[in-house]
């Protein structure tokens, strides 16, 4: 009980609730010496309690509280190591280079000049200063990591727990269940949980595919075998559950993407034969194997759609590749030959024969012949195949009749489509700036404008953006003016303007603490940000060499914090772990001086964590960055420098393929971090692509925020924005936002 109990209250950490099982209630207004000392010490965490938590906490019994401070510094990793390899980092060593090359002279030749550490390597006199270090500095091995403090309370701003019942747990399930956008990983995990928790509602209306994947998990799991089939509407539902379940993504991502990926992430500096076993057994995982079981089960799914072949195999077409290989694991030609299985033998025989029409191939054969007619004829048949080749389709026949023809169907598509063409649509129609594009299961790359674009000029490609951009606005304000719901005066924070809509960039992490949705910009309290970095938790000792750095770009050069240059203008770094301590962890940090680099006029800088051995970032290694308006202190003892009461954000790397990541750029002039998720690949820093990363950043400042889409609304439903929040009927506020049903209101169907 207390393990599902600590679940349900993570999930609810993710919206800055805590959950308390039970009907929601009113609890006393005085507070409990019990409730008191849970406070003292959440503070020094750096959260508080909204009055309503802090009465029901009182009236709860102790055991509440424990679990709620056990829970929180579980997520805040107070357990893990946060020893990073130089004491009192924050004062250069004056290490160089020349102190390395005699460091691996004295080793190569085997000089007795110096101390022998106990990872085997000897430092010659008066290179490495040894007793700022708590490791190896040639090999970058910690050997201090259990006597692990940390500073308490040092942070300017609380983040407020408010509290929820099982009515609001309730509710937060439902609107996960129904989200009309693809959910982010920290969403995936939430709705993970609760499904195995509570009990399914039985009208929850699952419009995303990627949800609806686990809802059948749960089902398949529960021996509901059959009820999963219903769900089921065509083939390719089967096949991205198998997928799923035979490696996790939840989306249909190729095989050959996947070994190219675990290929290219080991094509690096330090390879073993261990490296390459690791590497072989991950490919072999692909493999298919499936039991007689699971086969039948897969082939009554089949069997039972009710879809005619022909329309089957053509859903079938995109991914035949992969459905060859599901055909042969799971023996579908043995049971169809078998009483009962007609309609399974029937849509084989399609398949095999390949007697089925391709929707697409037809529109590509009529695009080429010219044949406007039929290539939008088509396309008005399946608005959602219209809306996916807008862009191309508009060069191809001009925009004009091209958005004429379109217009008559947008009414038809769901919101977030409408929303995803009207963010892309700056990118695209821009000559001058590079298209950001990611395949399913890569990274994001820039690729050249499209050649077509040279036919127009510059006031013909801001016309079309505008044009897209009306359409867009208006199809919504049509929506929202057909809504029954009427507001009065309403007031929106600003805050709201700064988080835009979480549609198209989907978060690959975990946001265990205020999930927001990328592109958000947070404002910074002080002087200092402190990037930092765990990793390596509850792992034998090994070389598992992860690197934290930040890239500086200035209007003429990019210059770099990393392992490689410890210090440099504005920025300082606590040393280049390479080893990992047995089972406990280790950190790294650097320290950013918004002053320094404002004098020394540095536009932005980007916060990266890469893998430099062989393979991905390490799962489960949790990257972000603290900010107070109070000078951050570095333990002069130990080097730890993490205090969870300063932390602003902080994401966990999940499994994944990523060899880079960029999690944060901060806007030095403004004084704003903007929280963003970019893989990239390459094992260090400078294999960073500065222009893809640019113009990622302009795509997400191109997209609708929360506040315009409010504003929109209020604007067709006859309301009145006020500006106090005293004056409103309805607030809009980051409370309104914290609730679960809360961004579900802003896509009417």
């Amino acid at each position: 009980m207390a393990t599902r109990h600590n679940e349900l209250i993570q999930v609810s950490l993710r919206q800055l609730a805590v959950y308390i099982p039970g009907p929601k209630r009113n609890a006393t207004d005085r507070a409990n010496d019990i409730a008191l000392a849970l406070v003292a010490r959440l503070k020094k965490l750096g959260f508080g309690l909204s009055p309503a938590l802090m009465g029901v906490i009182s009236d709860s019994p102790r055991r509440a509280s424990l679990e709620l401070l056990q829970c929180l510094e579980s997520v805040l990793g107070l357990g893990k190591g946060w020893t990073p390899l130089i004491k009192g980092w924050d004062t250069p060593t004056g290490v160089t280079n020349l102190d390395h090359f005699m460091t691996y002279l004295c080793n190569e030749f085997g000089l007795q000049d110096g101390p022998l550490l106990s990872c085997g390597h000897r430092i010659p006199k008066n290179t490495f200063p040894l007793h700022r270090y708590n490791g190896c500095p040639f090999c970058g091995q910690p050997f201090d990591s259990s006597d692990i403090k940390y500073f308490e309370g040092q942070g300017s701003k609380l983040k407020v727990l408010e509290y929820w019942g099982d009515a609001e747990l309730n509710a937060h399930f439902q609107a996960l269940l129904e989200s009309p956008v693809a959910l982010d990983a920290s969403q995936a995990e939430s709705l993970k949980v609760l499904l195995r928790h509570l009990d399914l509602p039985e009208k929850a209306q699952i419009v995303m595919k990627e949800t609806l994947m686990l809802v059948l998990d749960t089902l398949v799991a529960n021996g509901k075998s059959r009820e999963a089939g219903k769900l089921f509407n065509s083939p390719t539902d089967i096949l991205r559950y198998l997928w799923f379940k035979h490696t996790g993504y939840l989306q249909l991502v190729q095989p050959k993407v996947i070994r190219n990926r675990i290929e290219r992430n080991s094509r690096y500096q330090f390879i073993n034969p261990q490296n390459e076993q690791e590497k072989i057994k991950t490919i072999s995982e692909l493999k298919l194997k499936y039991s007689r079981s699971d086969c039948r089960r897969v082939t009554e799914w089949l069997n039972g759609l009710k879809v005619p072949a022909k329309a089957a195999c053509e859903n079938m077409h995109p991914q035949r590749e992969m459905w060859v290989r599901f055909i042969r694991a799971l023996r579908l030609v043995e049971y169809s030959k078998k009483k009962g299985f007609e309609n399974l033998q029937k849509l084989l025989h399609c398949f095999h024969t390949q007697d089925y029409p391709v929707f697409l191939g037809e529109i590509e054969e009529a695009r080429i012949r010219y044949d406007e007619d039929k290539v939008f004829r088509l396309l008005k048949q399946k608005p959602g195949i219209f809306a996916r080749t807008l862009f191309s389709n508009m060069l191809w026949f001009a925009p004009k009749p091209t958005l004429t023809h379109f217009s008559e169907i947008a009414d038809q598509l769901p919101v977030r489509l409408l929303l995803t063409l009207q963010m892309y649509a700056s990118n695209y129609f821009d000559r001058g700036i590079p298209r950001i594009v990611q395949p399913l299961g890569g990274v994001k790359k820039s690729i050249e404008p499209h050649s077509l674009l040279h036919l127009y000029s510059d006031e013909e490609l801001q016309a079309v953006r505008h044009q897209i951009r009306n359409m867009t606005l208006n199809t919504l304000w049509n929506r929202f003016e057909a809504e029954d719901y009427r507001e009065g005066k309403t007031f929106i924070d600003k805050r709201l303007f700064e988080m835009p809509l979480p549609i198209g960039d989907r978060s690959e992490s975990i946001q265990d603490l205020d999930h927001v949705p990328q592109g958000t910009r947070l404002e910074t309290q002080g002087d200092t940000i402190r990037l930092f970095m765990e990793w390596g938790e509850g792992l034998p000792s090994q070389h598992l060499d992860m690197d934290l750095s930040c890239a500086i770009a200035y209007d003429d050069h990019v210059d770099h914090c990393s392992y490689s240059q410890l210090s440099t203008t504005g920025c300082i770094h606590s040393g280049d772990i390479q080893q990992i301590p047995h089972m406990s962890g280790t950190a790294e940090y650097i320290d950013v001086d918004l002053n320094v680099l404002r004098k020394a006029r540095a536009r932005f800088v980007s916060f990266t964590c890469n893998a430099y051995t062989p393979g991905s970032l390490n799962p489960n290694m949790v990257v972000g960055w603290m900010d107070s308006k109070y000078p951050m202190r570095i333990s002069k003892k130990s080097g730890v420098a993490y205090d969870p009461s300063c932390v602003q954000h902080q994401i966990r790397i999940k499994e994944s393929l990523n060899k880079g990541l960029v999690f944060g750029t901060l806007d030095v002039e403004n004084g704003e971090i903007i929280w963003l998720e970019m893989p990239f690949d390459g094992q260090r820093i400078q294999d960073l692509d500065t222009r893809t990363l640019k113009a990622y950043i302009k795509k997400l400042t191109e997209k609708i925020s929360i506040g315009e889409l409010l504003e929109l609304k209020i604007q067709a439903q006859g309301g009145q924005r006020v500006y106090m929040p005293d004056e409103a009927d309805a607030c809009y506020d980051a409370n309104w936002l914290q609730k679960p049903e809360s961004l579900n209101t802003l896509f009417p169907a």
